[in-house]
């Protein structure tokens, strides 16, 4: 398994609610958490995606869908 990490606007966990719908729909994501204590509030992706540009490509859609943005650490 993979894990990438994405910096992140997300502000609280009215945010991560938001996003979470668009998340979920991606079928190469096996697991994602949001550290909200962190400054960079990074996203954690854990995925058996032999594609992790795709996935990139992905995430950084369904931020965007939900009014947000993410950046590949």
């Amino acid at each position: 398994m993979k894990v990438i990490k994405f910096k992140t606007s997300l502000k609280c966990g009215g945010c991560v609610n938001a996003v979470s719908p668009f998340l979920n729909k991606i079928n190469d994501i096996q697991e994602w958490k949001v550290d909200l204590n962190n400054p960079d509030k990074p996203l954690i992706v854990s995925t058996d995606s032999n594609s992790i540009i795709e996935l990139q490509d992905k995430i950084q859609k369904a931020f965007k869908t939900a009014g947000y943005k993410a950046e590949l650490i």
